[in-house]
């Protein structure tokens, strides 16, 4: 820990190998900027596609791709052995999205170097990566989850079609098939009809071998709950983001891209309504042991709240929802940025083994 008066060495970490790594760079890029001069001392670190850390500038960190970054690193990065990132940095900000970065393994590397970090600890970032795990816990608690199939790679190869008779019977068209381990609405497919049900499955199990096969849920409401604190939870105002009849589901651009898609905060709901989303979301929080600022998406249909998924480690690109909830309650960008912080740094500071 920083002695008393000096500056947090913040190391903003972003990167890694995952399918939304560049949302990963837009987000780290930005949280760069806007943490405090005053209060942290700030280095930038790109985690590369083979995961190794990399010290950059801010040449590097202007790079248009992590691709284009990744190129650069030999000529202007400075390789960072793991050993040596506690000598560098007092606290890890880590913008990861996906496997490695946001599933508990970057988690309990920082664990076994004692560098505390934001968001939830091992457990609660793996819990909450795993769709199939966390919906069967959710259920056992009477959160309601879409209706789904969970199906393994394994299974596909032997039982084609019993599994497609499964789908049909217990879901039917158009559903969703979706990797469990993904997201920014990576491999994801909505299939409407039979014949194309093959493909998407096979699809999906590019990024994962277990995926899932949701009911799609149609002219539902969209929300999003984020929640601050570590034992004590608050939640957000809500953000909503209205159905548009042109799109079965928002990409990864649709979300982080200024533009792509309206998000209405707070959302059109009324305040019963909103007082239960917001318990459910913290109810979540509390059984997956989701700690930080967490973000729970949740649909609200014919009076029913169902339960997508959480985000463990939130976008924080500039246009993200994050910061228009944060600002409903009068936090600056900067000001939730130092939240985070102070959450991490709170968590950290008492644990008993890894968070």
């Amino acid at each position: 820990m920083p002695e008393k008066n000096k500056k947090i060495k913040v190391g903003v970490i972003f990167g890694g190998k995952s399918s939304e790594k560049e949302v990963s760079l837009e987000g780290g890029r930005n949280v760069y900027y806007k943490l405090s001069a005053e209060k942290y001392e700030k280095i930038p670190i790109f985690v590369d596609t083979n995961l190794k850390l990399w010290k950059i500038n801010n040449f590097l960190i202007v790079q248009n791709t992590t691709s284009d970054l990744e190129a650069l690193l030999p000529e202007y990065g400075e390789k960072i052995p793991y050993e040596k990132l506690p000598q560098l940095i007092d606290f890890a900000f880590v913008i990861g999205h996906g496997k490695y970065l946001e599933d508990g393994c970057f988690q309990g590397f920082l664990e076994i170097l004692n560098i505390p970090y934001n968001g939830p600890g091992v457990l609660g970032s793996a819990l909450g990566m795993d769709k199939y795990t966390l919906r069967k816990i959710l259920t056992s608690h009477g959160i309601k989850v879409p209706k789904y199939l969970a199906i393994s790679e394994r299974e596909w190869a032997n039982n084609k079609e019993k599994i497609i008779a499964e789908i049909k019977k217990k879901i039917g068209f158009p559903c969703l098939v979706k990797p469990s381990r993904e997201g920014c609405s990576t491999g994801i497919t909505v299939v409407k009809e039979e014949n194309k049900l093959v493909e998407a499955i096979e699809r999906a199990l590019v990024w994962d071998k277990i995926i899932l096969v949701d009911e799609y849920i149609e002219n539902a409401i969209e929300i999003t709950c984020s929640v601050l604190g570590n034992e004590k939870l608050e939640a957000l105002p809500l953000t909503e983001t209205p159905w548009q009849q042109n799109l079965e589901y928002l990409t990864l651009l649709d979300k982080f891209l200024p533009g792509r898609a309206e998000m209405i905060t707070p959302a059109r709901l009324d305040e019963e309504t909103t007082k239960k989303v917001k318990e459910i979301a913290i109810k979540v929080c509390q059984i997956l042991n989701l700690i930080g600022y967490p973000r729970i998406d949740l649909f609200v249909k014919n009076n029913e709240i169902i339960v997508l998924e959480p985000n463990t480690l939130p976008g924080v690109t500039p246009s993200t929802m994050v910061f228009h909830q944060a600002a409903e309650v009068g936090m600056s960008p900067e000001e939730f940025l130092d939240k985070i912080i102070q959450l991490g740094l709170e968590a950290h500071k008492n644990k008993r083994g890894p968070l």
